[in-house]
């Protein structure tokens, strides 16, 4: 199915990274578990533990899985990974981990010259400044080339990504930064400034990227992700044209609007649970108001 059948199974699954995020899952499991008392923590509701281990085997499938092969063969798959592991996985991370663990590790004062990096505006600009950098053609190209850069650069992006979503989703009350309001305002800004690089995508007249339409290129970056000599590809195959459902214009275009259309699904959801929450406190102290004796 979409030219997987081609590859083999350490190509598709990564079982050094699996084995990696499975350990990740087991650890958490026992820290919101057996582990909690010791850790001096308190339950950890199925939701939360659901929204993390969601979180893990998402980036999993879009980092070291079938998707992140497929990413490899279409640019529709590319963008579909980005906005899987940088817009759904982040908020499901903060979600999933409970509050006791960020105290744990946050309040160290190892963090304190770091602080100034949680401003909302530096978080918003630090994510945004370096998924529009990425998505210039030429720096895209390089970075998928140069494969140290390229897991360097994407866990910096997961970081950025999860720093752009902690002023909405920040799970300890004292440690938001901005009012309802203007969380409000945060995540509008947010969509607004992801803008550009998605427009500039889906409404390019040529192919932007090299990765998806030049053999050479492609079959270079295609030896950090298979097995064995990945010249064979360019024997078997004649480059990504044979996997690519689509022409690359549909295919670069299919990608720019599913990242757009997928973040502003997400922002909505957003939106709704700042919002709600906003309600929800508002209301509480009304009625706090009311039953207060007038003596």
């Amino acid at each position: 199915m979409l030219g997987l059948e081609y590859f083999s199974f350490q190509d598709l699954w990564s079982p050094l990274f699996l084995t990696f995020m499975l350990v990740i899952i087991v650890l958490y499991t026992f820290m919101v578990g057996p582990w909690r008392e010791r850790l001096g923590g308190t339950a950890v509701s199925w939701q939360r533990q659901f929204a993390f281990i969601l979180a893990i085997v998402l980036l999993y499938l879009t980092q070291g899985g079938p998707l992140s092969l497929l990413g490899h063969l279409m640019f529709t798959f590319h963008m579909t990974n980005m906005a899987i592991s940088y817009v759904i996985v982040p908020p499901l991370l903060i979600y999933g981990i409970p509050d006791w663990i960020w105290r744990a590790v946050f309040s160290k004062s190892f963090w304190r010259p770091f602080r100034i990096l949680m401003n909302p505006i530096v978080c918003l600009a630090l994510f945004i400044l370096l998924f529009s950098f990425y998505h210039m053609p030429a720096n895209h190209d390089w970075i998928m080339l140069h494969f140290t850069v390229h897991r360097i650069y994407y866990f910096v992006l997961l970081v950025s990504a999860v720093m752009m979503w902690w002023p909405v989703y920040a799970p300890i009350p004292e440690w938001r930064r901005i009012s309802p309001l203007m969380t409000l305002g945060y995540i509008f800004l947010g969509g607004l400034l992801l803008t550009p690089a998605c427009v500039m995508i889906i409404f390019a007249n040529t192919p932007l990227f090299a990765m998806y339409n030049d053999p050479d290129v492609w079959v270079q970056a295609m030896g950090y992700c298979v097995s064995g000599d990945p010249g064979m590809l360019l024997k078997q195959f004649e480059g990504p044209a044979f996997f690519n459902l689509l022409s690359v214009m549909d295919d670069q275009q299919l990608g720019g609007i599913i990242m757009k259309l997928v973040q502003e699904f997400v922002n909505a959801i957003a939106l709704y649970t700042v919002f709600m929450r906003w309600y929800r406190r508002d209301h509480n102290n009304d009625e706090d108001a009311v039953l207060e004796p007038t003596g």
